[in-house]
This record gives structure tokens, sequence and C-alpha cells, in this order.
């Protein structure tokens, strides 16, 4: 496939991948609680990869489409998310060895939500300090 035409492909803004990528990833949790086969288990978990790839592409984009003040909220906010997602994450990998947390309430797929939240954060920082 030609650079081109795969450009046109990863659409520049990351909406409609976003839903994709968001539906896809409701059905595939909905579909693992079912009993399905090893490898049909494994198929449905991946199915939301290629989606959040396009739906990462389009903000990628959308961000470098930005002006400089824009860019450097996103960057800000980054700054922020990131050690927070990292503390969150040691957090619980050292209590889960010191109480054993159960996976019913803190394994990877309760992070999400935390990741969107610190990252929410970080921009309301951001546009504080510029404001």
């Amino acid at each position: 496939m030609s650079a081109s035409r795969a450009a046109r492909l990863i659409p520049s803004q990351p909406i409609v991948p976003g839903i994709v990528w968001g539906a896809t990833y409701i059905a595939a949790r909905l579909l693992l609680e079912l009993e399905l086969a090893p490898g049909v288990r494994v198929a449905v978990a991946l199915a939301p990869v290629l989606p959040f790839v396009f739906t990462l592409v389009g903000l990628v984009q959308g961000i470098r489409s930005m002006d400089e003040l824009h860019r450097r909220v996103h960057l800000e906010a980054l700054v922020i998310a990131f050690p927070l997602t990292l503390l969150l994450v040691m957090t619980l990998g050292l209590l889960d060895l010191a109480v054993g947390l159960s996976p019913d309430d803190w394994s990877y797929r309760h992070l999400l939500p935390f990741l969107a939240i610190f990252y929410a954060f970080g921009i309301w920082r951001a546009w504080k300090r510029y404001l």
C-alpha cells in the first residue's frame, strides 16, 4: 500500500475511530464474559487494538495541527498524567504484594478510567496556568 493511500485511511480527527474503538472495546468486554474457545477469546481481546491505533494516530495528527499554546497544554497534561499513572500502578502493585488486592476490584481493566481522569486533570491544570 502506498504512503499516500495509507495516509487517506488514517483519519485526521480521532472522533470516528474513537467511537469505533469504544464500541469495539465494549463489545469485546461483553463477549469475553461468554464461554468461547481460547482462539476466539484472543481474537476478541485483540479486536479493539487496530481502532485504538487509528484513534492515537488521529490524536497525534490533531495535536500536530494545533498552535503552539495548545500543543504545550497537551504536553503538560501528559507530563502530569504519566507520572500519576506510574504512581497508581506502583502503589497498586505494592499493595497487591502487601495485602493481595482482589482482581475483581483492581485489575488492569479498572485502570483505564484513571488514565482519562489524570489526563483531564492535567489539561485543567495546564489551562489554569496559561489563562
